[in-house]
């Protein structure tokens, strides 16, 4: 039995809408699944309302998740939430503050491009976005590749939307501590998201001081050496170990398939202890 806990759909900046993600995963031979998009759980209601979610002739077991941004002074810190209750209103009161300056956000962002001299519409913007929740400056890109601007989304980040960038804006985000509280207050497990990107493994430990249960341990940006010390601080400190692709389905990005990068299922059954 095999398990992808990390897994991003068209809810926020992934390329698969929920379902499309559950008949890969299922076609996969994947016994668990977290779908973890951005400061959203819009596709975890939209399976449920599907009848997907706690559905008994499926073999796949579906794990209500989230994927928080998180912001220190010179970091950008993840938070995953695994077990959250979908309807819990505190976790939904704060995530309708989030979407709200999400897309005031992006409309500013076209309002500097516009500045700028590029010729795009806010509208476009939220015409890529489709159904996501979670609008962003990957959303903002695609147009400016769309129109011509840019050759890929890449590069539209590296000239104009990264930050400090001349098009970046700022946007609302929880501290760590309030996204772990808010996490558990939904009835859910806060696990630190690819602690070997964040770069600083003292802000890691930090992390588990402030109440982090978990840590992802397995991703596909960790190389072996950091698998085997996030590993040693997983034991050490007695936190949930956890895996996930990080899957967005973009072409050219490994794992480009569901099933690519698994971890054992049996990880599931202790994280949920």
């Amino acid at each position: 039995m095999i398990a992808d806990l990390h897994i991003h759909s068209t809810a926020s900046d992934g390329r698969l809408s929920p379902l499309e993600i559950v008949r890969q995963a299922e076609d996969a031979g994947l016994s668990h699944i977290a779908i973890t998009d951005h400061d959203t759980v819009a596709a975890h209601l939209e399976l449920r309302e599907a009848g997907i979610i706690d559905n008994s002739m499926s073999k796949l077991s579906i794990i209500p998740g989230i994927e928080f941004s998180t912001d220190l002074p010179w970091h950008e810190v993840h938070i995953l939430g695994y077990f959250i209750d979908i309807d819990n209103m505190k976790l939904r009161d704060q995530l309708e503050v989030i979407l709200n300056d999400r897309l005031r956000r992006s409309r500013t962002m076209v309002e500097k491009l516009i500045q700028l001299g590029y010729s795009i519409d806010y509208d476009s913007v939220l015409e890529f976005a489709g159904q996501a929740m979670a609008v962003g400056r990957p959303h903002v890109a695609k147009v400016l590749v769309e129109n011509g601007y840019f050759k890929t989304v890449s590069e539209a980040f590296d000239v104009l939307l990264a930050k400090n960038g001349p098009a970046y804006v700022p946007h609302y985000k929880l501290t760590p501590e309030q996204a772990i509280r808010l996490i558990e207050q939904a009835g859910g497990i806060a696990v630190l998201a690819h602690p070997g990107l964040i770069g600083d493994d003292n802000l890691v430990l930090n992390m588990v001081k402030a109440g982090m249960r978990g840590l992802e341990v397995f991703h596909p940006e960790h190389d072996q050496a950091m698998t085997s010390r996030y590993l040693d601080i997983a034991n050490k400190y007695n936190l949930k170990i956890t895996g996930g692709s990080d899957f967005h389905a973009i072409p050219g990005r490994y794992p480009e398939k569901l099933g690519e990068f698994t971890i054992s299922a049996a990880l599931v059954d202790t994280l949920s202890m």
